[in-house]
């Protein structure tokens, strides 16, 4: 069976492309740090990279009812964003500086975490919009709802299957923070503080 060129174009591509500019971005990082003698400069981007993802979690608060301002639309874009940015910076950082198993841990945890929220976002737009498409059909054909909610019944289904994939998300993302938060720590009370 084979992919519909719509399916890879709107779903797999992005998905592909934000994995894809987050590496390239974090070598071009790299080798700007490099070119200009700076290396030692990747030692503390760590900390405006947790800062970011920190940051990146608006939408995850307010999602919960924590926090009960702001746009939920927004605030998915921002933490989309933030959290990237955040890696970004954590990557060049580890990049340079993974001279430890918790280190290598907590950078594995975190790509682990940002495939994770990628694959989420695409499955779960994809499964939405499936099910928008086939309602949207069925109505067409002049059914009525009861009829449509009958034909749709399983694709209703999976759907709110793919939303628990936010269930698998968030553990993933704690045993990050965790992680981070060790890594963090270690640093904290191991650095040499001259």
């Amino acid at each position: 069976m084979a992919v519909k060129p719509a399916l890879l174009t709107r779903e797999v591509l992005p998905f592909a492309l934000r994995l894809l500019a987050l590496l390239l971005a974090t070598l071009i990082v790299d080798a700007g740090l490099h070119l200009i003698d700076a290396v030692w400069v990747g030692r503390y981007l760590g900390i405006p990279g947790v800062l970011l993802i920190a940051a990146s979690f608006g939408h995850s608060l307010r999602k919960r009812g924590v926090i009960h301002g702001g746009d939920p639309v927004f605030l998915l874009r921002l933490h989309e964003w933030l959290a990237w940015a955040g890696s970004l910076l954590v990557l060049v950082h580890a990049g340079i500086h993974f001279n430890a198993v918790l280190a290598w841990l907590a950078v594995g945890a975190m790509l682990v975490n940002i495939a994770s929220g990628l694959t989420g976002k695409y499955l779960l737009r994809r499964a939405m919009t499936r099910l928008k498409q086939a309602r949207a059909e069925l109505k067409g054909e002049g059914l009525s709802e009861a009829e449509i909610k009958a034909r749709l019944h399983r694709d209703s289904l999976t759907v709110d299957v793919v939303k628990q994939w936010r269930k698998v998300h968030l553990p993933i993302s704690l045993v990050f923070g965790v992680l981070a938060l060790a890594h963090i720590i270690a640093i904290l009370v191991l650095w040499g503080w001259k």
